[in-house]
């Protein structure tokens, strides 16, 4: 694909050699989009004129820059993409947001919106969007109403569905969570709401393994080169809601030595990524915390 250059927008392609350029380097001045395709996946077809058509709305406030994975697996290898399409926004030079899947189109305009503010009405979006806020700011009951208003308006919309979950989750209501799981249309099943619910209703169910949280704080500080201690220990953390700790924990066995247990602590990362969901604040927070170790 050739560059695409427009009055409003750009809309090219990257490589690894080009991505600190592209990317790293030009989100210093509005952010960028990162397109993570590849030619044989349908998903990446049907998102890929949505996600220009919203660009160019933006009317240059971002641009969009394509990476085939096929041809350059390193960067999105590093960032954990695990499936496409993937879109990840960069503002000052760190990855700030991103969602994966073939997405309809409000879900892209309400994308862009958090980065550059609003581009135009949108009704379902607008519940969605409320009620994702809710649960940042963890206010379970306004969250869980929001998702069920949009609920009622789209019935099985799949990112209602997990916010629910979500929540339940939030509540320790298990078994509620995985009653809205299993309300999810077959054909909705692999949707990435879905994915990263289901993820955290595995996690929250093995909370009570997770280990003597004070016994493995107290296995690090006496050996804080004990990897082993330090990778248990943030799946603990991670159990007991302590996620930025978790998140901490992983980092500095990936700053210190990336090849233990053969990349274990950045695998153990992504886990928690795909179970946190990709616009999670600790997702966004993990992958700047992330991308600061790989790209420095």
């Amino acid at each position: 694909m050739q560059d695409q250059v427009s009055a409003t927008t750009a809309v090219k392609d990257t490589t690894t050699a080009t991505f600190r350029q592209d990317v790293i380097a030009e989100s210093a001045r509005q952010p960028v989009l990162v397109d993570f395709w590849a030619p044989w996946c349908g998903p990446c077809k049907q998102l890929a004129p949505i996600l220009e058509k919203a660009v160019e709305a933006a009317k240059g406030k971002v641009k969009l820059v394509k990476m085939n994975i096929d041809e350059h697996p390193q960067i999105p290898g590093q960032l954990g993409i695990q499936s496409i399409p993937a879109v990840i926004a960069f503002q000052r030079g760190q990855p700030v947001d991103g969602f994966m899947g073939a997405v309809p189109e409000s879900q892209v305009k309400a994308f862009i919106e958090r980065l550059v503010g609003p581009l135009g009405p949108s009704s379902l979006e607008t519940l969605l969007a409320q009620a994702d806020e809710a649960a940042k700011n963890r206010d379970v009951g306004g969250a869980a109403e929001g998702y069920a208003a949009a609920l009622a308006q789209e019935p099985g919309n799949a990112r209602a569905l997990g916010g629910l979950a979500r929540m339940q989750i939030e509540s320790g209501a298990l078994s509620e969570a995985r009653r809205f799981l299993d309300m999810a249309p077959a054909e909705k099943a692999d949707d990435p709401a879905i994915s990263a619910a289901r993820a955290a209703l595995e996690l929250a169910e093995q909370a009570a393994n997770a280990g003597d949280l004070k016994g493995l704080e107290a296995a690090v500080a006496a050996n804080p080169l004990d990897n082993q201690a330090r990778f248990d220990l943030a799946s603990a953390l991670n159990a007991k809601g302590r996620r930025e700790e978790a998140v901490d924990q992983l980092v500095a066995i990936i700053k210190r030595d990336r090849s233990w247990n053969d990349d274990g602590a950045r695998k153990q990362l992504l886990q928690f990524f795909e179970a946190w969901g990709p616009m999670d604040e600790m997702t966004k927070l993990g992958r700047r915390k992330l991308s600061s170790v790989l790209f420095s």
